[in-house]
This record gives C-alpha cells, structure tokens and sequence, in this order.
C-alpha cells in the first residue's frame, strides 16, 4: 500500500505542474494584436458631376444620292453613229457635251425637201399676189363696186399663204429633228451607267444611260419628333439666308480609311412617314467631288454614312457619368462624409455614351455613383472611391460622430484597393 501511495504521489505532483505550466504559458503568450475593423458598407466607384456648356446633337444614318440624275434617252430614233469616249461608266461629262449621235442623212434629207417645199410655196404665193393684183385692177377699170371675194381672188390668196405656212413649220419640224440627232449633257457630272453603243439602233424614249450632276449630293435623314425638338427644327423647314438649317458631319470608311465631309441641313421632306412616324430630313454636301472631298475621297452616291447633326448649344448643364444614370429620371449619388447612398430625381435633357446632361437634380462636385449596385436603397451603407488621373483611387472614409472618436481613441484609417497609390 505504502508503495502505492509513492507512486502516486510524483504522478500527482507531475500533473499539477503541468496544468500550473498551461497556465503560465497562456499568461506569457503575446496577444495577437487587434484586427482593423472591417468597412461597413459596399465599396462603390464614383465620379464627380461637373458642370459645363452642352451642343445637342442627333444621329441618324442615310444614303448619298445626287440632287439631279436623268436617264438619257433619244427623241429620235435611228442607228447610232456616234458616242463621246467621256461617255463610260464613271466618266466625267460638261454641261452641253455631245454625248451621243444619231445617224442624221436621213434627217437632213428630209430638211431639204421641207426647204424645198416652202421655196414653191413661195413662188405660189408669190403668183397668187400677182394675179390678185391684176384682178383688183379689172375691177377697177371696169367700174365694179360689188366685186365678188372670188373675182377678188381672196380665197386663192388666202389658200397660198397658209400652203407657205405649212411648208414652214414642216420645214422646223425636219429641223427639229435634224438637231435632235444629236444628244447632249444639259448639265456637269459623270455618267452613272451607259446603255448603248455605236451601230445600234434605238427607238424614241429607249435608255441610252443615266447621268447625274456632280455639283451638290443629299442625304435623306429619318429623324423622330423629340430628335426634330432637339435639333429646334419645325417640319416644315426650308433653309434660308436669314435662317440656316444645322451643320452636319458626315461619316464613312472608304477604301478602309475613316472619312469626314461637312454639309448643312436644308429642308424638311413634306410628310411623315406613315409606318415609322418619322420624317426625313435632308442635307446637302456641295462639290463632293472638289471642294467638299475629305482629301482624294469624294461623298460620292451610293455611299451609306452616318450623319452627326449639330444642333443648339445650352450653358451650364450638369454632366454625370453615363453609368451613373439610372432609367431617365435617376442618379445614385455617394454622401462620402456619411457612407450613404443617395437615390435622386434628375430631370433628364440628353445622354450619350460621353455622359448623362442633367437640368437639375444634383450639384456640381457631387459624386455620382458608376459601379452596378444589386438592390439599392437611399441611405443605404457604402464606402465610395474614386479613381483619379494619376491612377491612384481615392477612398472615402466617413467622419466619425464625437463619441465614436472618443471611444476608439484612434483616427479612422483610410484604406486602398490598389496599394500605396491611394490619397487620402
């Protein structure tokens, strides 16, 4: 028993300095030091509103027609005998060009039987003057006073001159057609398409081609009624001297080179489009193929392009990020000093990818919330950042309440998402 009694007594003595050991080791242990508290709140990215002057434009897209295109066609007909080497697809013609002929003996054949048929018509009407004359005088010799319009020979004269009549305006008529032998360009372009050649034999009105003036080119802009109000155009709008319509950029890829040519709004087209319930409106480039090229690239017909048009300027507008805009009535605006979100009502004038052009609502300098926000509330708890121009971000940090500060007895830390970059 007595050796029992030994034996437990070290284990005992053994297992009470282990737990005294456990004890004091736990008392020496350094104590990890306090966590930062977290941020309360979601970490949003904001930009600051600012305030600036705004020029409403419209975007619309269109096709490049010329002002005048024809399609030419012979009042005549006969073989062809002749074809200006101008008159190719793609060429370049001048007003009063000839452009095609056609074959005119048959014609001039006929121009000279017309002459020759008002020479006798003359020399008939001629005889008859003299044989009235002689008559007058019969009468006259003879006394007759109730002398018949016959014995007068006034039918006789009357029939001569009209035959001359006739035989002149036969004779225009062959003229007529002796000119039209040839066709002409009644004004500068080029040639569209051509139609015919030398030999081949046409009939009146038959296309030999189409033509266009080169001098001003349209496009027909579909625009909507609140683009119209934008742009402070009526529909019935024809542009003047004391009232010029709106400057308009033209934009497309030629030859794989984004080009640029400047026009101007001149009218209005004269109804509504029934399906789209919109109206065309119409600008003009002058000389696309000169003065009003982009360098070596003409705004030649055919070509689509999109359209910029420039229309009023207002002063002063508020100017958000385009992210920041929710629907078209509402901004979410950060309250960095509070940690807050403020959901506001802003009146809307324009938007655009560049931003969000407001009429009130917010004030310059307030920070307007970009990042994607899942059920937001107003006064909801965020931390907001900003991105500035150097790349650094920028962290809010809420000002702490008196009692807070005085409880903690530490100044509130300012945090970075991107390191030792951020200001404080």
């Amino acid at each position: 028993m007595g050796r029992v009694i030994s034996v437990l007594v070290p284990i005992g003595i053994l297992a009470v300095v282990g737990v005294g050991g456990v004890f004091a080791l736990s008392a020496i242990k350094p104590q990890p030091e306090k966590a930062e508290e977290a941020r309360a709140g979601l970490n949003v990215f904001a930009e600051p509103v600012r305030q600036g002057d705004l020029t409403l434009v419209v975007e619309s897209q269109g096709e490049v027609k010329p002002r005048r295109e024809i399609i030419v066609a012979p009042q005549i007909s006969g073989r062809i005998s002749y074809v200006s080497p101008d008159f190719i697809d793609g060429g370049f013609i001048n007003k009063g060009q000839l452009l095609v002929r056609v074959e005119a003996a048959d014609y001039e054949l006929a121009v000279v039987r017309a002459q020759s048929t008002v020479a006798s018509a003359e020399q008939a009407l001629a005889l008859e003057e003299a044989e009235a004359e002689l008559a007058r005088q019969d009468i006259e010799d003879l006394g007759i006073s109730d002398a018949s319009p016959l014995a007068r020979r006034e039918p006789q004269l009357a029939g001569a001159r009209a035959a001359l009549e006739s035989a002149k305006a036969q004779l225009k008529d062959t003229q007529l057609a002796l000119d039209r032998t040839a066709v002409y360009a009644p004004f500068a372009g080029r040639v569209r398409e051509r139609n015919v050649d030398i030999g081949q034999v046409v009939s009146v009105g038959q296309s030999l081609g189409q033509i266009f003036a080169n001098d001003v080119v349209e496009v027909a802009l579909p625009l909507k009624d609140a683009e119209m109000g934008r742009l402070g155009l009526p529909l019935a709008f024809s542009s003047s001297t004391e009232r010029p319509g709106p400057d308009v950029t033209f934009r497309a890829t030629v030859g794989g080179i984004e080009r640029e040519w400047h026009g101007q709004v001149v009218r209005t087209a004269a109804a509504v489009n029934s399906q789209t319930r919109q109206i065309n409106v119409i600008a003009e480039l002058k000389d696309p193929y000169g003065a009003g090229a982009d360098g070596d690239a003409p705004m030649a017909p055919g070509l689509f392009v999109t359209a910029i048009i420039q229309g009023e300027t207002l002063e002063n507008v508020l100017i958000a990020p385009r992210g920041a805009l929710r629907g078209d009535d509402r901004l979410f605006v950060g309250l960095p000093d509070e940690g807050k979100l403020a959901i506001r009502q802003v009146k809307l004038i324009y938007s655009d990818p560049d931003g969000a052009y407001l009429a009130s609502g917010v004030e310059p300098g307030e920070l307007a919330i970009t990042s994607p926000i899942q059920a937001p509330f107003d006064g909801m708890s965020i931390t907001v950042m900003q991105r500035m121009e150097d790349g650094t971000i920028k962290v809010y940090e809420p000002k702490r309440s008196e009692e807070s500060s005085s409880t903690s007895g530490e100044p509130a830390a300012i945090a970075s998402t991107e390191g030792e970059g951020a200001a404080q």
